[in-house]
């Protein structure tokens, strides 16, 4: 009786843990997407706000004024200086406007650095378009080298009204060390 339920209670674990597999297995591939929308949501995807060298021709909204902060964030760990040359903007939706992040490498050796942006409110992600930015690309720095780092965009004259104040931050990151190559 006893080699009975023995057996019954490993076919009970061997089917749990088969599920168990299957579906963590299920939620692997459900990752992906469900990480897009939550980048979606927060505002940490860059490729939601990335458009073409081109933007689209847009009416500039000059009775709309929309303040734009720029903030930045940097690892402790990381030999980085990294801000923003101006903290805010006054901008009219649908009209390019054009900032600078400084960035330098406190480090003797080169490195190269990556920036990761991020908007907020969160419904406000699709609305502003960065049409050149460094975060874009990887910045290589020589030993101890600073670089102004433009970024130009736009806000749609399509954000809500009710928001009238955007964030758009960065954090900039050490990507790896060259001389690690």
């Amino acid at each position: 009786m006893a080699e009975q339920k023995k057996k019954e209670s490993n076919g009970s674990l061997v089917l749990k843990l088969a599920t168990a597999s299957l579906l963590m297995f299920g939620f692997g591939f459900a990752m992906v997407p469900l990480y897009d929308v939550f980048c979606e949501v927060t505002g940490i995807s860059s490729s939601s706000t990335r458009v073409a060298a081109e933007p689209v021709a847009l009416e500039t909204d000059y009775d709309r004024t929309v303040t734009v902060e720029f903030a930045s964030s940097n690892n402790q760990r990381d030999l980085w200086s990294f801000r923003p040359e101006e903290t805010r903007m006054q901008v009219h939706p649908g009209k390019l406007y054009t900032t600078h992040y400084l960035a330098t490498n406190l480090a003797s050796e080169e490195q190269i650095g990556h920036a990761v942006p991020s908007v907020a409110p969160a419904g406000a992600t699709r609305y502003v378009q960065k049409v050149e930015c460094f975060c874009f690309d990887e910045q290589r720095f020589a030993g101890e080298e600073s670089k102004r780092m433009p970024v130009l965009f736009y806000v749609d004259p399509a954000l809500p009204s009710n928001i009238g104040t955007v964030t758009l931050a960065y954090s900039f990151f050490a990507q790896q060390k060259l001389s690690e190559q």
